[in-house]
């Protein structure tokens, strides 16, 4: 439902001082001081004033910048009883001046209750305001009537367009505020995004470090159990061991690239595929360096799907052939089966479905599942 424009109140944002300019706050105090200047002349320019009437002016003048700061805070506050009684209070101040021979000063009055109101006020209640303010000073007004009406439209017109002013204004501040809230919504959640990237990251590096180093040390533990020779069981410990250090070395590129600090994807996967027996890569397409987050995906990803065939297929041969498309980059990581190891039902099983949902979060897929000879993961990610 539109509010009313006759009812409406201007904004809080319009009445109120936040986004003022220096230099404009510094004209309005100007103004303020140059209206009392003339207040208090036009009450001490007069043949007839004593002492005691001086001290009578002087007073008035004071309790007319009370009301006037007072007529100011309750229209801030959108209170329209007490903002028309401060005006009533004002125009009675006026009178008082014009019966006692203070003309200036009820003239100056009578003018800035008639242009505030205008201002500060809804439109409904501003109306007969100002129209009583300008009609008073019209009628003590002594100057031809030309020059009387000119002036009087004058300064309704200014009321107007300093409430048009103070609303442009209050639409720009709320506006600014507003991008500033967006701007602080934005932050949080980038810094919240930043988090879960954190987050994921560190998580896998873990999960494939410390699954790694489950298959060799479950491998040895069985081994102990089958009363193999020492031999063996060390070169699981031994294995173990370089799965550790390897986790390691993988913490320390997982937070370089959380610090944009990334290596060559073809370099990465040949470092990975570099120990591994029977593996090889393969890339199709024009390299180009990736989006921080998708070169993680490919890489954790490619990491997993190794150590599930050293897991599930001892022996087997692997081929990673990773593409570059015009709009996405695609890594294929086949093995040609081999023989299940001890360790195939160890482990929780949740390497894959992580990196699933990593891609997904990218706008990608993962597909993985038996293929011709062994078994076939498929990453797509769009870049």
């Amino acid at each position: 439902m539109t509010e009313n424009a006759w009812t409406r109140w201007p904004s809080k944002e319009a009445l109120g001082r936040a986004g003022t300019t220096r230099p404009r706050r510094l004209l309005a105090w100007a103004v303020r001081v140059l209206v009392i200047a003339l207040l208090l002349w036009g009450a001490y320019n007069q043949k007839h004033v004593g002492v005691w009437t001086a001290v009578a002016a002087l007073a008035g003048v004071v309790a007319a910048g009370f009301l006037g700061w007072a007529f100011f805070r309750t229209t801030y506050q959108h209170r329209l009883l007490p903002s028309l009684l401060l005006l009533a209070a004002l125009m009675g101040i006026a009178v008082a001046a014009e019966a006692t021979g203070f003309r200036a000063l009820a003239l100056v009055l009578w003018c800035g209750c008639g242009i505030t109101a205008l201002e500060r006020l809804p439109l409904a209640a501003a109306t007969p305001v100002t129209s009583a303010g300008l009609a008073a000073y019209s009628a003590f007004n002594n100057d031809v009537w030309l020059t009387t009406a000119a002036s009087v439209a004058g300064m309704a017109l200014a009321g107007y367009v300093l409430r048009l002013d103070a609303e442009a204004r209050g639409n720009a501040q709320r506006l600014l505020d507003q991008e500033r809230a967006a701007r602080v919504a934005e932050a949080e959640s980038a810094a919240l995004a930043e988090r879960a990237r954190i987050a994921r990251e560190i998580h896998d590096v873990l999960a494939h470090s410390l699954s790694a180093q489950l298959v060799h040390l479950e491998a040895a533990r069985l081994l102990i159990e089958r009363g193999a020779d020492r031999e063996r069981i060390l070169e699981r410990v031994v294995a173990a061991r370089g799965m550790a250090r390897d986790g390691l070395a993988e913490t320390r590129q997982a937070l370089s690239a959380l610090r944009g600090e990334l290596t060559p994807l073809e370099d990465f996967l040949g470092e990975l595929v570099s120990g591994a027996e029977g593996a090889a890569v393969t890339v199709t397409g024009e390299p180009r360096p990736l989006p921080a987050e998708a070169s993680q995906a490919v890489r954790r990803v490619a990491q997993e799907a190794l150590t599930n065939v050293r897991k599930h297929a001892q022996g087997a041969k692997v081929d990673l052939r990773l593409d570059y498309s015009d709009h996405q980059v695609t890594l294929n990581v086949r093995d040609s089966g081999g023989r299940p190891g001890d360790l195939t039902s160890s482990g929780g099983g949740y390497g894959l479905l992580g990196m699933r949902e990593r891609a997904e979060l990218l706008g990608g897929s993962l597909d993985a599942g038996p293929d011709e000879e062994g078994f076939a993961v498929t990453l797509k990610v769009p870049v």
